[in-house]
């Protein structure tokens, strides 16, 4: 530390130095003093010994490969040695699933493999990526019972949880072995659980746990026992099953509501539908033994271009050309479905964009297409539904609807309604998911 001690110094004379202004005035003198006193200084040292130097750190890390996942017992064996691990099933399949890892690194391919060891490419993707699951619900910390319970044969219902987070697939594997599921339960249960994040806003979405494997599953079977008509057998099946897979007693009132009828007014009057829904599948057409063409309009033309179109057309000859009897510029080719076959004359389809205005019943907010005959524009089925402009456009209603608000005619008869195809294939593989 340092201790400083200055004297105060103040002028005692006038430096020589100074200058008389003109005018005679004196100007500021310089301060500068003739015998200025000396300061006192007074510096204790901190010793140089007693200082401490900083810690040094530890820049370089050694690298340090991660365990291998093979057993120790099949470390040292040799490519053949695991090939005659494989092929005689040495063991329990967790532990020789990594030699087919470790072969794959040293060359050989899944059809290699096959032909020596008789397990197939697909069993030997579910053996490691089971294998995989397995190990990370064991770095979980989880119950040794539920590990050792896929201890034989646990290899395909490990696969079908890969998708879930290390948390849900603790909470999805002890669920299975609860109610022993097999491969088709335990593919039901991921893909439930993976697919109820992205129902929010559905009818019932809120009645139901999250956390629950139980009301996940419960959600689905729930939700899909609501695209089919009431009353139905399978409607009924899947609410029984969703009622009694439920956990929570919000999940179970909702589902039993559903199951005992206690239905809005609005699904009350659409529970008896007479019209058929499909979707159109990729590639469907092409793979058709017989199409139907047919003219289509758009909604927004209005009903003077769904009158324009052409009211007969049929192909011939030796191409299976077809004629209308009037030109006309857009047309759209259906597998021959028994409804659109049926129409001989007058058919044609119209095209919406948003299912949700023209259907009665709850829509997708999707496009559809709803092809219906004009040959038939009396209403006289009380269950048939028939194409009719309202206030807001157009939108399909029953017969008995109609009949009661004194309508007699409609634009036709609504023989089919088409949803465009979509890609379900929502299981493939993402990284992301993986994490």
């Amino acid at each position: 530390m340092l201790s400083l001690a200055a004297t105060t110094l103040k002028p005692s004379i006038i430096s020589p130095l100074t200058k008389p202004k003109p005018n005679g005035l004196s100007p500021h003198p310089i301060t500068r003093p003739v015998n200025p006193k000396p300061f006192t200084v007074n510096a204790n040292l901190i010793p140089a010994s007693s200082r401490q130097a900083p810690a040094k750190q530890q820049l370089y890390q050694p690298f340090r490969p991660p365990p291998s996942p093979i057993p120790q017992k099949f470390r040292s064996l040799d490519p053949a040695g695991k090939i005659e691990v494989l092929a005689d099933r040495m063991g329990l399949w967790f532990e020789y699933a990594p030699l087919i890892s470790s072969l794959y690194t040293e060359g050989f391919t899944p059809p290699t493999i096959e032909e020596l060891t008789g397990i197939s490419g697909v069993e030997q993707n579910c053996l490691i990526v089971g294998a995989q699951v397995r190990d990370s619900i064991v770095q979980s910390s989880a119950k040794p019972d539920l590990v050792a319970a896929f201890d034989t044969g646990g290899a395909e219902l490990l696969y079908e949880i890969r998708r879930l987070s290390t948390v849900q697939r603790v909470a999805a594997a002890e669920y299975i072995v609860d109610q022993g599921f097999d491969t088709k339960g335990a593919q039901d249960l991921a893909r439930a659980i993976k697919d109820y994040p992205h129902r929010r806003g559905d009818v019932g979405w809120e009645e139901f746990d999250y956390n629950l494997p139980g009301d996940c599953l419960s959600f689905m079977l729930y939700r899909k026992s609501r695209e089919h008509r009431s009353p139905s057998e399978l409607r009924t099946s899947l609410l029984e099953r969703a009622l009694e897979v439920a956990v929570t007693e919000k999940a179970k009132k909702a589902v039993s509501r559903e199951l005992h009828g206690e239905e809005t007014a609005k699904e009350e009057e659409v529970k008896i539908i007479r019209v058929p829904v499909v979707r159109l599948k990729f590639g469907e057409v092409a793979g058709a033994s017989s199409v139907v063409v047919l003219p289509v309009c758009e909604a927004e033309e209005g009903v003077e271009r769904i009158n324009e179109a052409p009211m007969e057309f049929e192909s011939g000859g030796e191409f299976g050309v077809v004629e209308a009897e009037k030109e006309w510029s857009r047309w759209v080719v259906l597998p021959g479905w028994d409804p659109v076959v049926a129409v001989r004359r007058g058919g044609v389809a119209v095209s919406f964009r948003d299912d949700r205005k023209v259907l009665p019943w709850n829509g997708k907010k999707e496009a559809v297409m709803v092809v219906m005959d004009r040959e038939m524009k009396t209403v006289e089925d009380d269950d048939g539904y028939y194409l009719v402009v309202t206030g807001d456009g157009m939108k399909l209603d029953r017969g008995s609807v109609l009949k009661e608000r004194g309508v007699g005619e409609c634009l036709g008869l609504v023989v089919l309604v088409v949803r465009p195809p979509k890609d379900d294939d929502d299981w493939q593989i993402n990284d992301e998911d993986w994490d």
